[in-house]
């Protein structure tokens, strides 16, 4: 800065500044520890408000008692002991947003993490706003495709939904969360992937894979990792929501992946604890509901007056032994319209992905769904379903009825049909192709171990093809036979 500006700025301040009894609160750390600070001196304090401590530490404002204040811990100096001051900021968590973030890594701070300097934002929004009101909404209009058969032909989710994934351990619920978002390049939809919890070496795999399948030209990053701090852990969904939520109401579609949902719960239950609330069901405190419902309340289709935005959710958790009748998963499912199921058995005998259709529904995904799929799929769930019943009686060697029989054969065909490697979404004009050719009875003389090839070359022909969802149902089962035909023929 030139001397005369530097003069000019100071003569500034000397004609503003007007000498007055000024009245400051100063509180002062009486204990520290597993990410929590207690601070005494502060009456003035709210919840939720930014403390700034004199060793360069930040904190919140998470528990109000007679004579101390609760406060987490968002970043933490090696200098920070019992006896540092601390000061009242006035301030509340915000979040640098705008399109500066896309192909970025933050933390729930804003701070970059992937080396590179502090994004240039001119925006700045609350982690913690109240929910669009319901005469902001629109109904879900518009599907959301995730490039994955099962979901986007059977448990279709529309644009502006919340649907939950929701099973064990490393079944495949973040592989199809990053399915869904590579899925969206060229479609025009903003992702922002939240972890929470994770280690290290699955951060950086996730963002590998992001990248080398071009997914960073559109998504933004929030990560609070396995050694963060307990108070970064709480607070990262929220930033990524914040993220999703700018672009929502400046009109765009975004998706949101929370992954998961379990560890932000037991950071939370952590920190609640620590800070001496009385616990409740499985030691989690009673306002973990109230949490979550209000953040994924957030997640909603706007109305065109409101920018016509959306902003899909597609929130993780984690089961124990399949047990969906935990407290988390219990919440989250009442809290959502719908969730995606996956099983461990299914897992185990190769069915990928494994999916169980018998226990996953997507409630407002079909007021979304193309028509044409809509139709195609029909009854597909339910005689998939029925299959999986009459399943079980060839398990006993009894004879069969003719008719049953070739339910049966069919069912297998279909199961064979709607399997899918990972990290492979497919266009939704497949899924059409696919669906055409079944209901036409195309893949009943297929062997089960051929139908993998038949799709590749099935997949070649649709990408070759000018065919689109608006084509005429005689044009793609005309295309579908000679596309079959062809792959049969020497």
């Amino acid at each position: 800065m030139a001397p005369n500006q530097l003069l000019a700025g100071r003569t500034d301040w000397l004609r503003g500044y007007h000498f007055q009894l000024r009245v400051s609160e100063q509180g002062i750390v009486v204990a520290v520890g597993d990410g929590v600070a207690w601070i005494e001196g502060l009456p003035s304090a709210a919840m939720d408000e930014i403390l700034d401590l004199e060793d360069g530490s930040r904190a919140m404002v998470f528990q109000l008692e007679e004579q101390v204040v609760g406060a987490i811990l968002l970043q933490q100096t090696s200098r920070l002991t019992a006896g540092t001051i601390a000061h009242l900021s006035g301030r509340r968590m915000d979040i640098p947003t705008g399109d500066a973030l896309i192909g970025r890594v933050i933390d729930p701070l804003g701070t970059p993490l992937d080396g590179l300097d502090r994004p240039n934002c001119s925006v700045t929004r609350p982690l913690d706003v109240l929910s669009p009101p319901i005469t902001s909404r629109d109904f879900v209009h518009q599907p959301l495709y995730t490039g994955n058969k099962i979901v986007d032909t059977l448990i279709p989710i529309g644009k502006g939904q919340r649907q939950l994934l929701i099973g064990d351990n490393a079944l495949g619920k973040s592989s199809l969360a990053i399915d869904a978002v590579i899925n969206q390049r060229g479609r025009g939809v903003r992702c922002v992937y939240v972890m929470v919890g994770q280690k290290r070496s699955s951060v950086v795999d996730t963002i590998e894979t992001l990248r080398q399948y071009a997914a960073l030209d559109y998504t933004a990053l929030v990560v609070a990792e396995a050694t963060a701090l307990p108070g970064l852990k709480f607070l990262a969904p929220f930033a990524g929501c914040a993220v999703a939520e700018t672009w929502m109401w400046q009109g765009r579609d975004t998706l949101v992946i929370y992954d998961d949902l379990t560890m932000h719960a037991e950071a939370y239950r952590e920190l609640s604890l620590l800070l001496r609330r009385p616990p409740g069901r499985e030691a989690y405190p009673g306002d973990i509901f109230f949490l979550h419902s209000r953040l994924l309340e957030r997640s909603t289709c706007l109305a065109v007056p409101h920018g016509g935005g959306s902003m899909t959710a597609l929130p993780i958790v984690e089961t124990k032994e399949g047990e969906i009748a935990a407290y988390i998963p219990t919440n989250l499912i009442s809290i959502t319209d719908g969730q995606i199921y996956f099983d461990k058995r299914l897992f185990a005998s190769g069915i990928l992905p494994a999916i169980d259709v018998t226990k996953s529904v997507s409630r407002v995904g079909g007021k979304g769904q193309h028509p044409r799929i809509k139709d195609k799929a029909g009854r597909m769930k339910l005689d998939y379903l029925q299959f999986l019943e009459l399943e079980v009686f060839t398990r006993f060697g009894s004879r069969l009825e003719a008719s049953i029989e070739a339910k049966i054969a069919r069912g297998r065909v279909l199961r064979e049909l709607l399997k899918q490697d990972r990290l492979s979404p497919l266009p939704i004009e497949f899924q059409l192709a696919w669906l055409t050719a079944f209901n036409q009875g195309l893949f009943d003389n297929v062997l089960p171990a051929s139908i993998p090839a038949l799709l590749d070359h099935l997949a070649a022909r649709v990408k070759d093809s000018d065919l689109t969802l608006e084509s005429r149902d005689e044009e793609w089962a005309e295309a579908v036979t000679h596309w079959i035909g062809e792959y049969r023929s020497p």
